[in-house]
């Protein structure tokens, strides 16, 4: 490794590298929601067209197949995020990210080619997993290590706002689409295939954007051996540390998935209303929940991050039965927003600290794989699976059963916060 600078970055630096790391993640995720958008428009061309909520359900579990990768591309990319560089990593899932769009965007349908497409699909989005479950891990720490220590939950906040801003340009493609450019027969025949092929291209562009920006001083100034840099050996010596971002993870990855991703087929589905509504009930609250992240970040700073996922996890647990039922009660537009709203103001309180919670735990020679693998291994089994485990209750006539589901895994994560330690007076970060 050549000689490092020990001086600090400039202000502007800082800045740039954040700009465009987040623009980077703000594309990669909308390369992955692109997926579950519009999914209740090309459920019919891969799999035969006779129940729709069947068609959801094959959907929804080829979406649980790419979120099962993505702890095999949280150990993949963490490992070499620890090893070559988090801009390196980076860049990387932006490649691998863009590869899965454009086979999703030229996949002939099921009449052409039988089953054959739907396993090219599934092939799209395990490539897609990979690269997502190394992003947000990589993109996590980066953020993390280029913020101010007095400042780190709301620089970290930018990751969800990146993230956030990532499905509404998928959402509002849609919405141009549906209302303006296509009709509803076009977007399921083929209108699907045209926010892949933009994504792809967006993936591309990422690229330029990450070489522009720089490598983090803790990357950098880390002097250990290349063994002790990124391998699930050195990561089993924070097993605790790992579990912890596990068992936080569960509540925040379930209820996340539930209020962003699957609210837009819950409010279809079960709630009665039209696909145009509920894209645009989704967009709404989507904006709301993106300005709020650093507001809630900022306040993490000031309160503590412990108190603040304490006081997430009660409210939570309180709020999240009444909320859905009376969601899955109301015909009107207005109340359907305010709950949802209500629902990701709540998540907010975590969602906007919780990468630096995770990266406080762990040193910088295997913080990006710390990051990366326990929380991937948290969303493929509880987030990945939350539209599945929803529509299988729908399916049985038991939708309400989702909602205790729901309330059981934020009080896992109520009873993981309350217990860890609080990791801004225990951060490793101040130690690497």
């Amino acid at each position: 490794m050549s000689s490092l600078t020990q001086e600090k970055p400039s202000l502007k630096t800082q800045l740039k590298s954040i700009v465009g790391g987040s623009i980077g993640n703000m594309i990669e995720w909308y390369d992955w929601y692109a997926y579950s958008v519009f999914s209740l428009y090309f459920a019919g061309s891969f799999f035969p067209k006779d129940n729709e909520t069947a068609q959801l359900l094959n959907t929804a579990g080829i979406f649980a197949i790419g979120f099962l990768m993505r702890p095999v591309g949280g150990w993949i990319m963490g490992a070499y995020a620890d090893r070559k560089g988090r801009k390196a990593a980076l860049t990387l899932s932006v490649l691998l990210m863009s590869a899965g769009s454009l086979m999703i965007t030229f996949v002939p349908n099921y009449e052409k080619i039988g089953l054959a497409a739907p396993l090219i699909l599934v092939l799209a989005r395990m490539i897609q997993g990979i690269s997502i479950g190394g992003e947000y891990g990589t993109a996590a720490t980066y953020l993390s290590e280029m913020a101010p220590p007095h400042q780190r939950g709301f620089y970290s906040s930018f990751q969800y706002v990146s993230t956030t801003m990532g499905q509404l340009i998928a959402l509002a493609i849609l919405l141009v689409l549906q209302r303006f450019l296509l009709t509803e027969q076009q977007l399921s025949d083929w209108g699907w295939r045209i926010p892949f092929g933009i994504g792809a291209i967006l993936a591309v562009s990422a690229i330029y954007l990450r070489k522009e920006i720089s490598e983090t001083d803790s990357f950098q100034q880390t002097h250990v051996k290349a063994e002790q840099r990124g391998t699930f050996k050195e990561l089993l010596r924070y097993k605790r540390e790992s579990l912890l971002v596990v068992g936080f993870t569960i509540g925040l990855t379930v209820a996340y998935y539930t209020f962003t991703t699957y609210m837009q087929k819950f409010l279809v589905n079960t709630a009665g209303f039209s696909k145009n509504e509920s894209t645009t009930i989704t967009v709404i609250t989507l904006i709301l929940f993106m300005l709020v992240q650093p507001l809630f970040g900022a306040l993490g700073d000031k309160i503590g991050r412990k108190r603040q996922m304490i006081i997430y996890g009660s409210i939570g647990v309180c709020t999240s039965i009444p909320i859905l039922t009376w969601l899955g009660e109301t015909q009107n537009f207005w109340m359907a927003t305010g709950l949802i709203t209500l629902a990701l103001l709540i998540t907010s309180l975590c969602t906007s600290i919780s990468a630096i919670i995770k990266a406080e735990m762990f040193p910088a020679n295997v913080r990006s794989l710390g990051v990366s693998f326990p929380y991937a291994l948290a969303v493929a089994l509880f987030g990945g699976t939350a539209e599945y485990v929803a529509l299988l209750f729908k399916n049985a006539g038991h939708a309400h059963w989702f909602y205790w589901y729901l309330t059981g895994c934020l009080a896992v994560s109520l009873i993981v916060s309350i217990n860890m330690r609080d990791t801004e007076k225990h951060s490793q970060m101040s130690e690497s």
